[in-house]
């Protein structure tokens, strides 16, 4: 096995070169996002990390400081006017929005709101003006109630950058974990699992952990699917037939991956610092561990995409919405590893642009 690479440049380093500048939307306006936005950018050594836009209702970002006696440390512009910002915060105001702004439950205008905030981060991406997103929590039925058909963040995201090919990843404690599925009954796996998608997170993932957390040989482990990992075929083939062929076409372009192995085991390995990053088979085998380890400041990851998005790990909680009772950690966290991982993204960027000029 060769040394671990996983402290040369990782984006556990304080960001260097200009601040990133980082669009966070606010997500449905009736949960807890503006709440979470402020409590985490209240403190002074988070704000110091990057520049921020919040796409949102400024009202609400008023509201959650008031409640909770923290002083506003932002201004206001309009959401069509956020162009430039060179330190500090803005909040992009959507005022113009017909939208209820204390109403805490699934609604139509709710669901365009979070849409709209989103909408004009992408843009904000598209334009050169921002280097990574965080996205608020929204409510997948208030977008339904909207006429928006996304499953969530990620399918929205995809097309509109038109990413072929994305992956969910988490980001927690010790542990990186990509999805191969993601939120699909256990029964339907048979028949959705197949080579290419327990390879495309292997491949994503370690594209990302190259390129956005600066670990030069990034070492991946893969969960097997059934207990024991399969054990030679006594309980189940799928490791014989699609794990290990995928595995091996990752191997064969250039990954450092090893497995399958049995994923009662493989987790303490990786919390050991065995591995960088581990393939999860589904949902819960992934996340149960990263939400033990980290289940107030694990932060979701979205690979493939051309730019850095990252989410809390959690809803818009609409039943403690507007009573200052929400906790910013996962958010703290979420704003955190964008701002980490956009400098060193452009960190890289610039050493690559430099190398060319010489």
């Amino acid at each position: 096995m060769p040394p671990s690479d996983s402290n040369h440049g990782d984006a556990n380093a304080p960001p260097r070169g200009p601040k990133p500048i980082v669009a966070i939307t606010m997500g449905d306006p009736g949960g807890i996002g503006a709440e979470v936005i402020v409590k985490a950018l209240a403190d002074p050594a988070v704000r110091a990390m990057g520049r921020f836009i919040i796409y949102g209702f400024e009202e609400l970002l008023e509201y959650a400081a008031d409640r909770a006696e923290i002083n506003p440390f932002w201004w206001r512009e309009p959401h069509d006017e956020a162009r430039r910002i060179e330190s500090g915060v803005i909040a992009a105001d959507f005022d113009d929005l017909d939208c209820p702004l204390h109403v805490h439950r699934a609604t139509a205008a709710g669901g365009q709101a979070s849409m709209s905030f989103l909408e004009a981060a992408v843009a904000g991406v598209k334009s050169g003006l921002v280097q990574a997103i965080v996205t608020g929590p929204i409510c997948k039925q208030s977008w339904r109630m909207a006429g928006h058909r996304y499953p969530g963040h990620t399918e929205f995201l995809a097309k509109a950058f038109k990413a072929p090919r994305v992956t969910m990843m988490f980001a927690g404690g010790p542990f990186k974990v990509a999805l191969a599925t993601t939120h699909e009954p256990l029964f339907a796996l048979e028949d959705s699992l197949s080579i290419g998608r327990v390879f495309q997170p292997i491949d994503l993932m370690d594209q990302a952990l190259r390129d956005w957390w600066g670990i030069p040989h990034p070492r991946l482990a893969v969960c097997g699917l059934n207990p024991h990992a399969g054990e030679d075929g006594q309980f189940g083939d799928e490791e014989e037939r699609i794990l290990k062929p995928a595995i091996l076409m990752a191997q064969e372009g250039g990954c450092w991956v090893e497995g399958p192995f049995p994923a009662d085991t493989l987790f303490w390995q990786a919390r050991n610092g065995q591995y960088d990053g581990i393939i999860a088979m589904y949902h819960d085998q992934g996340l149960i561990p990263v939400k033990m380890v980290a289940f107030d400041t694990a932060v979701n990851v979205t690979l493939g995409l051309p730019t850095i998005r990252t989410s809390p790990d959690h809803g818009t909680a609409f039943d403690i919405a507007g009573r200052d009772m929400a906790r910013p950690g996962s958010m703290t966290s979420a704003i955190e590893l964008a701002c980490k991982l956009a400098a060193q993204r452009n960190a890289a960027l610039e050493a690559a642009a430099s190398e060319a000029r010489s």
